[in-house]
């Protein structure tokens, strides 16, 4: 799988995607990460990427001719190719998602920068996504984050390959809910010990036990999971 970067800051990755399961995956050519500055299809001596907003506004606009021709320039007609910018007003990013993305063979990120992007750019993009409501500086975080999402998702990557099956958001009956809670040594620390079912080597209560651990805490903490069978 191939990801293409559109970014102003490209050396902002170079520390996440040079260790652990990220660098592994392209020591093992599973994956290829490769950056495209968006300056270099700026506009005039000074490659101008962005604009004063029509109407007025605070800030400035990211071009849309000039991410036209990043993109263009990114698209190798090989396989499947996504493009996906991030945006505040896209739709919130989820484990669905990254499921879906694992499965495409080039995915283009476009991170925005300043106000964000001519809104006729939209056009030009296959995903429109927000990974939360709140607002960052750039598009450059959550492009390392989906990387991250997305890498562990694809065969091979992980050293065990059933790893993402009962995790949060994993797909289950009762929805894409939380995992169940985690314990190791020592079996008692500061007066709270671990459930002494997950000490009994019962297989079956211990995995009764942790359907019921997970249901309990997605319904105190993440309702929404439950209820929201789109997610599902």
């Amino acid at each position: 799988m191939k990801f293409s970067i559109i970014t102003l800051f490209p050396e902002m990755f170079s520390g996440v995607f040079e260790h652990s399961i990220i660098n592994r995956a392209k020591e093992k050519e599973i994956i290829e990460i490769d950056f495209i500055n968006l300056r270099d299809f700026g506009i005039g001596p000074h490659k101008t990427v962005d604009d004063k907003p029509y109407g007025g506004g605070t800030g400035m606009v990211l071009r849309v001719d000039v991410l036209h021709s990043a993109i263009k320039s990114a698209k190798k007609g090989e396989g499947v190719e996504k493009v996906v910018i991030f945006d505040a007003k896209g739709s919130t990013y989820s484990q669905k998602i990254a499921e879906d993305l694992s499965k495409i063979d080039h995915l283009i990120l476009v991170c925005g920068r300043y106000e964000g992007f001519d809104e006729r750019i939209k056009k030009h993009v296959d995903y429109s996504l927000s990974v939360g409501d709140y607002i960052l500086t750039g598009g450059e975080i959550p492009a390392m984050a989906l990387v991250d999402s997305v890498t562990r998702l694809i065969p091979n990557v992980l050293l065990k390959g059933d790893a993402t099956v009962n995790e949060s958001f994993s797909k289950t009956q009762l929805g894409r809910i939380l995992e169940h809670p985690q314990y190791t040594r020592p079996e008692n620390y500061e007066g709270e010990a671990v459930p002494d079912i997950l000490l009994s080597g019962h297989h079956t209560n211990i995995v009764e036990f942790k359907e019921k651990e997970r249901e309990k805490i997605t319904k105190r903490v993440r309702p929404d999971l439950i209820d929201s069978k789109s997610q599902a």
